[in-house]
């Protein structure tokens, strides 16, 4: 995604890898199957959500937010943004500028969504300048899954922290649990939904985090955000009746958090 919005396919990306003819026509027939993959879920399952009111109410008075939610939901989420829930709200993806991001960024223009190119982590954050213009003079809300493209999962890089912070705009921290589901072996353990599953979207209390930040600072922010995300996980993980599903998440995390201290 570009600094500016939807226009932002190019012939070749800061990635050592071409977007060539043979990946582009690959890249279009992924986009077609999963988008169909995905209506399929969709409008078979039960969509439940709670917190939709106070999102409502936040983008009524800020106009944009920053909405965060990890990688391995970005199915479900991408497609909730896209639904129309939210009255008001111009739904955007923050999409990495690699040739890895141009089959999400077809996927986010298929469903009318704009397109910011950017990156979660700190190599890119110096680009996040750019997403100022989208976020604060476009009025879109790019959705960021805040340990993409490639990890570590469940990590929280800052780039999200940036844009809420260059912009004045609340992250907005959302999670979902699904039953029955299917976890891909990816390094994201990615969700897949069966068909007519019951799905139950939460969405967190907006977060706004200090407009300056030293190294110790910044890091206490992301540590925060990740605790919003997984007590959201873990709260409709309940919901859905996967309690045990929600333990080996918070059991991963800590997990993360023990290796950092050693």
């Amino acid at each position: 995604m570009t600094a500016n919005v939807s226009q932002s396919t190019s012939p070749s990306t800061k990635s050592r890898r071409r977007l060539t003819t043979s990946r582009l026509l690959a890249y279009r027939a992924a986009v077609l199957m999963g988008s169909g993959i995905l209506e399929t879920i969709w409008r078979t399952s039960r969509i439940r959500l709670s917190g939709r009111e106070r999102l409502i109410e936040v983008v009524r008075e800020h106009g944009s937010v920053v909405p965060v939610f990890w990688h391995q939901h970005l199915l479900i989420l991408g497609r909730f943004m896209a639904a129309g829930f939210i009255p008001g709200m111009k739904p955007g993806f923050m999409i990495s500028p690699s040739v890895d991001g141009e089959a999400p960024t077809m996927l986010a223009k298929l469903y009318g969504c704009h397109v910011v190119r950017g990156s979660g982590s700190y190599t890119g954050v110096r680009a996040v300048r750019g997403v100022h213009q989208a976020i604060v003079k476009e009025g879109i809300s790019p959705a960021i899954t805040p340990d993409g493209p490639r990890g570590p999962r469940f990590e929280l890089k800052p780039g999200a922290i940036f844009a809420a912070q260059i912009s004045g705009r609340p992250v907005i921290p959302i999670a979902y649990a699904a039953r029955p589901a299917k976890l891909l072996r990816t390094w994201d353990k990615f969700v897949i939904p069966s068909p007519f599953s019951t799905i139950h979207i939460a969405i967190g209390e907006p977060y706004f985090p200090p407009r300056r930040t030293d190294d110790a600072q910044m890091a206490a922010a992301q540590r925060q955000v990740e605790g919003k995300l997984l007590d959201l996980f873990r709260y409709a993980a309940v919901q859905v009746g996967i309690e045990d599903r929600a333990e080996q998440h918070r059991a991963h995390k800590d997990a993360q958090g023990a290796q950092g201290k050693d």
